[in-house]
This record gives C-alpha cells, structure tokens and sequence, in this order.
C-alpha cells in the first residue's frame, strides 16, 4: 500500500502533465517569449516533495543541490544564493575580506569590467567602495575588447570581473595571462552562461570566485535563486559569511558548536566566551535560498545538458537564416569556445536606414518577444551620472550596441515555426524598409 506522501506526489505528477500539456503555436496571436521556464512533472513532484518535509530553509535538498552543481561546473564548491544578483554581490564581497591578508581588496582598488553589460555585474564593486574600469567590446563576439583589456592595467588593478555576455565566453585566455602576470583577482560573472565552454572547460570554473542565476529566464530555474562558485576553502568561508549574515560562525542552519568552542572565542572588542554564532565579522546580509527552490534546481539540473543543446539549435537556426538578411549582424562565438547561448543578439548595421525602435515596436505588436542588451552603455544610465569610473578608450562599440543591438529568445521553449515566425517577421520589416 502506498504511504499518503506517495500518494500526494502521484497525484502532483498526474496533475502536472495535464497542465502542462503544450498548446497549439497560432502566429500573431500566441506570445513567442524572448525566455521563460521549462518545467516538467518530475520539477512539480520536487517541489511538493520538498515542502511536505516542512523545512523551509537551507536543508538536505541544498547540499545536494550544491554539490551537483559543483561537479558540473567543475570546481570545488557551490554555493546556493536567493539569486544571481546577490551570487555577485557576495562572490566580489567575499575577496575584499581581512581574512584574505595583503591580497584582499580594500576602498580605492581598481577593478576591470565592460561599460556594456547588467548592472549587478558592476554594482557591487561599487558598493564595495572600489573603483570601475570600463573598456569597450568587440562587435563581433559583444565581449570585452582583449587589447582594451590589456590597456585598462594600471599599478591600481586588482581584479577583473565581467561577464560572458548572452553565454558567449569572454576571452578567457587573455584575462588568465593578465591575472597570472599582474597578481589579479577573476570574478567570473556566468549567470548567462551555464554550461558554456571554453578550450573544452566549462565558464563558471576559472574564476577565483563566479556566479550563476537561477531566475526563470535563464538556462535552469529555481524561480528566484543564483550560486556562488569558488575554489578555495578559505574564500569559501568568506562568500558564506556575507551570504549568512556577516556572522563568523560556519555552522550549518540548525546545528550549533560545529567548532566545539561555541563559547570560547574572543574577537574584536566583545567580552571572552560571548556566543559564537552570534559574532560577526562582516558587514554582511542574509542571500540564503529555500531547500523547496533546491529541489527545484535539483530536478531542473537533470535536463540541463538537453536545455543546453536545445539552446545551441535554436540560435544556430536563426542565426543561419538571419544572417541571410541585409543589415543584419548576429553575435559570433569566441574563439575556442561553445557557448551556451543566453538569447541571440543582433545588431543593425549602423549605415542600414532601418529604425531598431520602429522594428521592435512592430515585433512587439506580432507579439515576439525582444530584449536590448541591458544597460546598453552603463555611464549613460541616471544611476550612475556621479559614479567615478575611470574609463579606457572611447566606447565606440559600446554606443553602437546601445543603439543598435537587440536579441530574440532561444530557450528550450520555443518550437521551429515560432523560430520561422521570428525570422519571417524581421525579414518582412526589413524589406519593407528597403524599399521605402
């Protein structure tokens, strides 16, 4: 006889496959998102069966979660976050750490980034009080341009973190020779990039610290959520401290004396013996996830090579028959890489009559789904009009991508006729513009 809880996860995956039985694709009239989810029965049973344990914090589900996402990257640990944001907040916040000695960064430091990307890949070097150097990408590749890169050293840099735009790995062989010759930190943003290669090894792994995002537009979900990638144990006990807290204590949630001298510490100025777990050592927050979003993520982590090839179809399908269209440019690979592509990013030839906002809007009204690339350039954004950035170089790129580029979605999702929709919409526009 089956228990109840049994029971209840039948009944979840019998429910789950009727809702989400795919509906017929009608051009114009059915959405074709630029991203979105992809769930399965077995995500719902996760979910369920996570939540009938009844803890809802961090528990047996994120270890597991956490290791498996470890062995596919291919580093040491991971550490699971409430999302790709706060992965990045505490993957720079962890090096600026005293624990770290003379290497730590401190206020004033310098570190290397790209004017052209999403804002929380440069927010916490600002939080953290150290100073952004923003260089220009190639049109190409949209990544950091590699002589910019070069250029940008100054006896001030400490770190570069950037990240692989759309899943296109940045050139990870210049950045490695400068952070080995110039004794740099790499934080290695691949929220966009999950399962991407480079020389065969997958991004997110050779970084001092990387992160990754879980949010429902990217390549797996756990609805919100993000993870923290590190190779060291000591910078491991960093990006814990500022991801629980601040707190100098390294117990597990729901266990006490891990270091069985819970009440026999003495830091800072506080009194001998006062209590372990509530000693803080930085100014830290709480970025913890659930066990259910775990769940999820474990689940979802088990279709993520299937996710990865769907992705990489998809983009080379409109990329083979969007190329055949006259001014339009798509995105090419880094050399030596495979990315796992994010969307696919197009951009307008510049000296090409059509309008990007006209051609957006009217894809808008055929209810395709678009996207620009982000910030666009990050120093002509009204947050950041009284930032100090030093910058490298004129930006040229930079200023073509913000007015120029855009990218259609490539997510596991999305059938051949919407792709065909996609292509026959910007095809239709553009020709009619030609012949204005």
């Amino acid at each position: 006889m089956k228990s109840k809880r049994e029971s209840i996860l039948d009944l979840t995956h019998d429910f789950a496959k009727e809702a989400l039985q795919p509906q017929p694709f009608v051009p114009g009239e059915t959405t074709v998102p630029v991203s979105g989810k992809v769930l399965t029965p077995e995500d719902f049973v996760s979910l369920v069966d996570s939540s009938l344990d009844g803890w809802l914090t961090a528990g047996r589900f994120t270890k597991q979660f956490e290791r498996e996402l470890a062995d596919f990257v291919g580093t040491r640990d991971a550490l699971f976050v409430n999302s790709g944001s706060s992965a990045n907040l505490c993957a720079l916040s962890a090096i600026t750490s005293p624990k770290l000695g003379d290497r730590a960064l401190k206020p004033g430091d310098e570190v290397v980034t790209v004017a052209m990307g999403f804002p929380t890949t440069v927010n916490p070097i600002i939080q953290n009080g150290l100073r952004p150097v923003v260089v220009d990408v190639d049109l190409d590749t949209l990544d950091a341009n590699s002589d910019s890169l070069r250029e940008a050293i100054s006896p001030k840099t400490k770190a570069i973190m950037m990240a692989h735009t759309l899943g296109n790995p940045f050139d990870l062989d210049t950045v490695q020779e400068l952070c080995k010759n110039y004794n740099l930190w790499l934080i290695e943003d691949s929220c966009d990039a999950l399962g991407s290669t480079y020389r065969g090894q997958r991004t997110g792994s050779f970084g001092d610290t990387a992160t990754a995002s879980f949010y429902p537009a990217h390549h797996i979900t756990t609805g919100e959520g993000g993870a923290v990638f590190v190779k060291s144990p000591l910078v491991k006990k960093q990006v814990e401290s500022f991801r629980d807290w601040g707190r100098d204590c390294y117990c597990e949630t729901g266990c006490d004396n891990t270091c069985f001298k819970r009440f026999e510490w003495q830091l800072g100025d506080l009194p001998e013996g006062y209590d372990h777990k509530y000693i803080y050592s930085h100014i830290g927050y709480n970025l913890k996830a659930t066990d259910m979003q775990a769940a999820l993520g474990i689940s979802q982590l088990a279709k993520l090579e299937h996710f990865i090839s769907r992705r990489r179809e998809n983009f080379d399908y409109l990329k083979q028959n969007l190329e055949l269209i006259e001014g339009i440019n798509i995105a090419t690979a880094t050399p030596n890489s495979e990315p796992s592509w994010f969307g696919c990013p197009i951009t307008l030839d510049p000296s090409h009559p059509v309008n990007r906002e006209e051609l957006l809007r009217y894809l808008e009204k055929r209810k395709i789904g678009t996207r620009l690339l982000f910030a666009g350039n990050i120093l002509r954004q009204p947050a950041y009009k009284n930032i100090d950035f030093r910058v490298v170089g004129d930006l040229t790129n930079t200023d073509i991508v913000m007015r120029r580029s855009f990218w259609v979605g490539v997510y596991p999702g999305l059938t051949k006729p919407m792709l065909d929709y996609v292509i026959e919409s910007i095809s239709d526009f553009i020709s009619g513009k030609s012949r204005e």
